[in-house]
């Protein structure tokens, strides 16, 4: 039996088996034959090839479906996210991480907001048997059958509780935060999460969904993006461009530094502003987790605004991974505590 964490996020879809990583756009498109497969220069291509065919369709996912498929999907609504999305993603990143006919224990999660509504229809989708063959970057295929046995659906900011808590046996390593009371920020591409746990009991007076994740900033500056350039950029080919603080746009540069310093501002604020009235009831909680690879981007803006003892992830850590770490832990205290983990290899990113 292997234990699979898996985040499905907006942005970015996030696995670990606990000796592996995957990391990719929540991106997938039609397959298209490649006329030519080979890379250029055999040093300059860092992402996966990620071409799958489930249920007898193929499909490109992450940025091979922003580099080649003409037809693309993307999506900010959650129920068509789940519906349509969540299996295409989610067994695209078990299929790469597991082997063949093992079975799969999975731990995933929903925004507070939406978990009651979705937990049951997306634990039926990714339950069970699941057939897919993988395509390389030579053509060559490998089918796999994916047997997921159990999901374990939470709410998605517990992981990153979770993570800090647990260590790799998944036993309880940092029994503080068991016994305090702490309040979660889990800023992500669509949303934002807020919960708080009083030693280790949910709090629904504490815990909310807002739309208040980084694609919000991203509309802005698409929008003055389109203003200037007469093009619509896509929110996902943001991401490398808002890091870099330039986008080239038909052979002309636009800086993004100051119009992302301004946006970012606004959004920590209002992020800051919905904390406030939240927790205005809790202000006896010990600490705060910011998390969320939003939560990264917003921290030296949000920070400051934030009252309290706040913890962030380090800057040698990569925080979109915060909260899959954290499922991967839980279902090993689930499933397999004490057991320890298969030596590590190097991560998968794409």
């Amino acid at each position: 039996m292997e234990i699979l964490g898996i985040d499905i996020g907006f942005g970015f879809t996030k696995a670990t088996n606990g000796s592996r990583e995957l990391v990719f756009k929540s991106v997938f498109g039609e397959a298209t034959e490649l006329q030519y497969r080979e890379t250029l220069l055999s040093d300059t291509s860092g992402d996966e090839h990620l071409q799958v065919e489930i249920d007898g369709k193929e499909f490109f996912v992450g940025e091979l479906a922003e580099r080649q498929s003409n037809v693309r999907f993307f999506t900010l609504d959650q129920a068509q996210f789940v519906s349509q999305f969540a299996k295409i993603l989610a067994l695209t990143a078990a299929a790469r991480l597991v082997g063949g006919f093992i079975p799969v224990n999975l731990v995933t999660g929903l925004p507070i907001g939406y978990y009651r509504q979705h937990k049951d229809e997306l634990a039926r989708l990714l339950q069970g048997e699941h057939k897919v063959v993988l395509i390389g970057a030579d053509g060559k295929r490998v089918e796999k059958v994916v047997n997921i046995n159990k999901v374990r659906v939470i709410p998605q900011p517990f992981g990153s509780l979770f993570q800090r808590m647990f260590n790799d046996l998944g036993e309880v390593a940092d029994k503080r935060l068991a016994k305090e009371k702490v309040g979660i920020i889990d800023i992500g591409f669509r949303t934002s999460d807020y919960t708080v746990a009083d030693k280790m009991r949910y709090s629904e007076r504490g815990s909310r969904t807002t739309d208040s994740g980084i694609a919000r900033a991203f509309n802005v500056i698409a929008g003055k993006l389109r203003e200037k350039s007469d093009v619509n950029v896509e929110l996902y080919r943001l991401h490398e461009a808002v890091e870099r603080g330039v986008i080239k746009i038909r052979g002309k540069e636009y800086e993004l530094k100051g119009l992302t310093d301004q946006v970012f501002g606004q959004l920590a604020g209002a992020v800051a502003n919905e904390i406030d009235r939240l927790w205005a009831d809790d202000w006896d909680m010990d600490t705060i987790i910011l998390t969320g690879g939003g939560g990264a981007v917003l921290a030296k803006y949000l920070q400051p605004l934030i009252n309290g003892e706040v913890v962030t992830v380090g800057a040698d850590l990569d925080a979109r991974f915060c909260n899959v770490q954290g499922y991967w832990k839980f279902g090993k205290n689930l499933w397999a505590r004490g057991v320890i983990p298969s030596p590590a290899s190097p991560r998968s990113d794409s």
